[in-house]
């Protein structure tokens, strides 16, 4: 079955965009929640026309996004947290310290755009994670877990 869908959906795709998915899930899941509708024709020739529309929109937000994720690759991150005798840390890094470090260093970067890399981080050292500034584009950032 063939969706189109409304909003962003975790692990399978983004708005506007026309995907593939099993018959119960597209039914029982995305059409109740909102979150996509069944592609007939009269959709895909709308979807078409809406695309022709914004690519030249889309094209300029690309462009933008690159510039950041240039800017991001540079940055050094530090991102503090209270620590034990032996180096451990007190709970775990999060993709939302990780975003608020980000902050503070002048990116706004919504948490959920953020995926660490690897296991929990519950030591000190140099981690990296994947921050994801456009639908195409995702930079993979290395940040240092610092006591406080």
């Amino acid at each position: 079955m063939e969706v189109l869908l409304k909003k962003n959906v975790e692990n399978l795709g983004d708005k506007d965009e026309i995907v593939t998915v099993k018959n119960g899930y597209g039914r029982n899941f995305l059409i109740p929640q909102k979150m996509a509708v069944i592609v007939t024709d009269s959709v895909r020739k709308m979807h078409a026309e809406t695309m022709r529309q914004r690519s030249h929109k889309m094209a300029k937000l690309k462009e933008e996004a690159e510039i950041v994720a240039a800017k991001l690759k540079e940055v050094s991150i530090k991102v503090g947290a209270k620590v034990g005798e032996s180096g451990k840390i007190f709970g775990s890094i999060t993709n939302v310290q990780l975003a608020d470090a980000l902050s503070k260093a002048g990116f706004e970067v919504e948490r959920r755009k953020i995926k660490l890399l690897g296991s929990a981080i519950k030591a000190t050292g140099n981690y990296k994670a994947e921050v994801k500034v456009h639908r195409e584009i995702a930079v993979e950032v290395s940040f240092e877990v610092v006591g406080e």
